[in-house]
């Protein structure tokens, strides 16, 4: 059975500078913990989440989790913090897994932490947060993960594309963000991405722009070839033609100039033409490279060194869009020990992934084989189908020739 729920800070610290804000695995008492928004339930667009491992899982207590059930429907839902917290300091870990059990083709599998103030009953899509993460998917053109921070009341998205998992089978997404303004994401345990979060977002204004005084100087020269000022183009070069007579080509004996006008032989290829003369190329002896714009300290640079803090975290949710619903999501874990996010994932995912990829493997050849067989019976029905319609051709022909016997 599942046995972890949502935890406090005065019940999860796992060592003494450890902390653990939130945890949930969705046992069945997670509904008492989680509150459904009513976000566009009056429209008739609101989905519901139900409690399921799915079609096939490794464990069919342990991975149950919460289930988008119906197609084309918006998804909210939130749970509190025991205690709302502050990353100061600290690295801020935020996991979950999900399973795109349904072969996901458009919708979103991420996870939002929020601030105090959050009206959970009233979740919607543009509710602040401070950070949104995990994998979003729609079409061949969106398959990525999606990392975006509040700064300043701007979200601001990576600037680099880091892949997610576009499979049917349970992944574990991480994000890590440390006080030295750094960052990771990883799935599945291994990493993906990682650097400073100053240079993957624009938090900040550049340090340097370009000098709004300074351009171009008129005479500076960047092309680094000039045509050779002593290769003339040669005499009567421009008189030969592209085309010319065939001299193997004859007139015809039966041509006849009155009924078929003057004859002219065809042309062909000049084999003395070699295109519109150019000049030839020699190096360039004013050559200065190419110009580089002067750079200058930008006055409107302010530095930051807590991008990463959020000093008020206190729900975490998720507000989502599917058209094709059967996402799973479980096992969610907000914590400042890596530690801790890699034992609940120990626990979980990696002990029954394989058996959730073996149960996976015989439901899709057991799949394979009914809709063979299928395809075998409609065959088998398609040639009966031909042969009852040739007999009866036959039958129509025969009694043609009798009829036409009869009459003569």
């Amino acid at each position: 059975m599942k046995i972890a729920k949502t935890l406090g800070v005065a019940a999860c610290v796992a060592v003494a500078s450890a902390e653990t804000y939130f945890k949930e695995t969705f046992d069945d008492s997670y509904a008492e913990r989680w509150v459904v928004s009513d976000w566009k339930a009056s429209e008739g667009a609101a989905g519901k989440f139900v409690h399921t491992a799915g079609d096939f899982y490794g464990d069919a207590e342990a991975d149950k989790g919460i289930q988008t059930s119906e197609d084309a429907r918006f998804y909210a839902i939130s749970s509190k913090i025991a205690t709302p917290f502050s990353n100061e300091g600290k690295d801020l870990v935020l996991q979950f897994s999900v399973k795109h059990g349904q072969k996901i083709d458009c919708g979103g599998g991420y996870i939002k932490l929020f601030p105090s103030g959050l009206d959970a009953e009233h979740l919607n899509g543009d509710s602040d947060y401070n950070i949104m993460f995990g994998p979003d998917i729609c079409g061949s053109s969106t398959k990525r993960i999606h990392a975006i921070f509040n700064y300043k009341g701007k979200n601001l998205l990576i600037k680099k594309t880091v892949n997610c998992e576009t499979d049917q089978l349970t992944h574990v997404y991480t994000l890590i963000v440390k006080p030295d303004n750094t960052y990771e994401i990883r799935v599945d345990g291994e990493k993906k991405e990682g650097g400073d979060l100053s240079d993957d977002w624009d938090f900040l204004e550049p340090k340097l722009i370009k000098d709004p005084e300074q351009s171009k100087p008129a005479d500076w020269v960047d092309d680094s070839m000039m045509d050779d000022p002593a290769d003339v183009k040669p005499e009567g070069y421009d008189d030969i033609s592209a085309d010319i007579e065939d001299p193997d080509a004859e007139k015809p004996d039966d041509w006849d100039d009155d009924a078929d006008g003057d004859w002219e032989a065809p042309t062909i290829s000049n084999p003395d033409f070699k295109g519109p003369w150019s000049a030839k190329k020699i190096e360039n002896p004013d050559y200065k490279g190419p110009w580089e714009h002067p750079e200058i300290a930008n006055p409107d640079f302010v530095d930051d060194a807590a991008l990463y803090q959020y000093k008020d975290n206190a729900y975490v949710g998720f507000d989502l869009w599917q058209v094709k619903a059967g996402s799973i999501f479980d096992n969610v874990i907000v914590t400042d020990d890596v530690g801790e996010a890699e034992a609940l994932m120990a626990e979980t995912f990696t002990k029954n992934k394989d058996a959730e990829k073996t149960m996976f493997d015989e439901a899709e050849a057991a799949k394979k084989a009914v809709e063979e067989a299928e395809r075998a019976k409609a065959e088998e029905e398609r040639k009966a189908a031909e042969e009852e319609e040739d007999d009866e051709e036959e039958e129509e022909e025969e009694e043609s020739e009798e009829k036409a016997k009869e009459e003569l």
